[in-house]
């Protein structure tokens, strides 16, 4: 165990930490106003967005730069010398304090390749391969693709409709969450000042108020925003010591999202076009890196019977950030990278009889890169146990059995499954 003293000054630090990083919103400072939209639209969806650095520059961060990338600097130097270089705590923080640096000099960079670099540096890039041999993140969407479509195709699933007023929205989601999430008041409201659909704070849910909502939208909101994004920053908050996991760093996202796709996934809540969704992203991602320009991912998104606000909307994820002839910001390949991640995590803890491990995932907004480290700093005393558990986490019997099955199957020859039954099928 660590001796309380430096426990104590590990709380000190951490709120230090909190406090640096508050001031930072990455997508405030490179999401398109507005204007931006209905300039694209008065030019009938003909010409690129005019988006330069210059653009991005006149925006306010709110703090400067090159003072809050010193602030963490010589925070990174207080944390050594008070905890010492080798101290698994100060390893932790250190790096955050490093990868927030990091985040600093790519909102500087806005509106050049730089920004580009940086975010590949911190999401990571569609062409990159988890092992040697395997495929790459944009080979896998493809291999997504075609079954999917075969799925959005058959008429036996149909999309449930969006028959939900936002206000309505708040009210629905707003009581299932409170009963799915005793313990922890989380606030649905109304925005107008988000892109997606929804976007999740610290406490509370937030929905756009221009978006009407189907009730399997809801559901997904409530284990995707809910238990996942809502749940385990209150989980960090709720840390004695080591209050810094309650904020994300780019590469935590990462792995955020792949347990909220998890979630959706594991408790059915998911749909092959929500799926579609997700794999469509890197694609698009990948176009871009590959030359496309904005006008081609928005007119990609069209010809796939998207509308035109939502064609507009999904190409602009692509190219926050950067210009609309730019290379992208690599962020939306994060749920299905963060998906396989954690998925092998889990498979291997199985595979290891470690899935009491697991729940470590839920401490706070932490990355799979660090999850030995997190461990070793629960064993010392410094990180307690996550204090909301969703149910598939809680009771892990089920989610054991069906990744226990899941790996069973899929050493099967699909090749010789698919020769074997598809006469059945014709």
């Amino acid at each position: 165990m660590i001796d309380k003293a430096l426990l104590l000054k590990t709380r000190e630090l951490s709120d230090q930490l909190i406090a640096l990083q508050t001031p930072i919103r990455i997508l405030d400072a490179i999401n398109w106003d507005k204007q931006i939209k209905e300039e694209f639209f008065r030019q009938k969806c003909q010409k690129n967005p005019l988006i330069d650095r210059a653009y991005y520059q006149q925006r306010d961060l709110g703090f400067v730069p090159s003072e809050l990338r010193q602030a963490f600097s010589t925070l990174h130097r207080n944390i050594i010398n008070q905890l010492g270089q080798l101290n698994p705590i100060a390893q932790y923080m250190g790096k955050m304090c490093t990868e927030y640096k990091t985040v600093l000099s790519m909102l500087e960079y806005r509106g050049t390749p730089e920004f580009h670099d940086l975010s590949v540096e911190l999401f990571g890039h569609p062409k990159d391969l988890f092992h040697a041999g395997e495929p790459s993140l944009s080979e896998l969407a493809n291999m997504l693709e075609q079954p999917l479509k075969n799925l959005l195709a058959a008429d036996i699933l149909p999309e449930d409709p969006k028959n939900i007023d936002a206000s309505d929205a708040v009210r629905i989601l707003s009581e299932q969450v409170n009963a799915s999430m005793p313990g922890i008041n989380v606030e649905v409201m109304l925005s107008d000042g988000i892109v997606s659909d929804a976007a999740a704070g610290a406490n509370n849910i937030k929905l756009n108020q221009d978006v009407k909502f189907s009730q399997r939208e809801l559901d997904i909101l409530e284990v995707h925003e809910g238990w996942i994004h809502v749940g385990t920053t209150q989980n960090g908050l709720a840390q004695p010591y080591l209050t810094c996991l309650s904020k994300g760093t780019p590469s935590s996202t990462v792995t955020q999202e792949g347990l909220a796709v998890l979630t959706e996934i594991i408790t059915l809540k998911s749909t092959p076009r929500r799926l579609s969704k997700l794999v469509n992203r890197i694609q698009a991602v990948t176009k871009v890196i590959d030359g496309a320009e904005f006008v081609d991912i928005y007119r990609d998104y069209v010809a796939q019977g998207l509308s035109k606000d939502d064609s507009y909307t999904l190409a602009q994820r692509v190219f926050r950030g950067s210009t609309a002839t730019g290379l992208p910001f690599t962020k939306d390949i994060a749920y299905i990278k963060g998906f396989v991640l954690v998925y092998n995590l889990i498979r291997v803890a199985i595979q290891l009889g470690r899935i009491d491990q697991l729940p470590l995932l839920l401490v706070g907004k932490i990355s799979i890169d660090d999850f030995r480290l997190i461990s070793q700093l629960h064993d010392l005393g410094v990180i307690e146990n996550p204090q909301f558990v969703p149910p598939h986490f809680k009771d892990l019997r089920g989610l054991a059995t069906w990744l226990s099955f899941g790996r069973f199957i899929g050493d099967l020859s699909f090749e010789q499954l698919e020769n074997d039954y598809k006469p059945l099928f014709l």
